[in-house]
C-alpha cells in the first residue's frame, strides 16, 4: 500500500467533522482524550496514540494518569466515576467481543445525560474508525500537526 495518500480527502473531512461534533457535544476535552487514548491502545494505533497523548497533555492531563490509563480499573480513585464509566464503555464498544452489557450502559447513563451519552458513543465510534484507517494504511506516529 502506498503511503503517499493516507486517506481520501472527502473521507478525512467527514471523519474530522464527526469527531469535532462528538467532542463538542461531550463537552469535556479531558474525557474525550482519555477515551481516544484508551481505544487507540486497544486497537494498537501508534499514530492516534501519539496524537491524543499530545492533546491530552495540552488539556492538562497528568503524566501519572496517562501512564496508568492502560490499567485504569486498578488505579483506585485516580480516575473519577464519570471517567471510569466512559472508559468502561470505550472498552465495551471497541472490543465488542461480548457486546455492550446492560451493566456498562447503565453505569454510563448514571454519569452522562442522554445527549452526552450519544456524543460519547459517537466519539468512541469515530476513534475506532480513525484507528482502523490509520493502522490499515500503516501511518506511523510523529506525523500529527495541529
Amino acid at each position: 500500500m502506498s503511503r503517499t495518500q493516507i486517506l481520501d480527502r472527502e473521507v478525512a473531512q467527514a471523519m474530522s467533522a464527526l469527531s469535532a461534533a462528538a467532542k463538542k457535544g461531550l463537552g469535556d476535552p479531558v474525557i474525550a482524550e482519555l477515551v481516544m487514548i484508551r481505544a487507540s491502545q486497544l486497537n494498537h494505533c501508534a499514530f492516534c496514540l501519539d496524537m491524543h497523548l499530545r492533546l491530552a497533555r495540552e488539556h492538562g492531563e497528568s503524566e501519572q494518569r496517562i501512564q496508568l490509563l492502560n490499567a485504569w480499573e486498578e488505579t483506585g480513585d485516580l480516575f473519577s466515576e464519570r471517567e471510569r464509566a466512559a472508559l468502561a464503555l470505550t472498552e465495551a464498544v471497541t472490543l465488542l467481543t461480548d457486546g455492550v452489557s446492560d451493566e456498562v450502559c447503565e453505569h454510563a447513563a448514571k454519569h452522562f445525560s442522554e445527549a452526552e451519552l450519544a456524543h460519547l458513543i459517537g466519539l468512541i465510534t469515530v476513534i475506532n474508525g480513525w484507528n482502523r484507517l490509520m493502522v490499515s494504511r500503516r501511518v506511523l506516529p510523529g506525523g500529527y500537526r495541529p
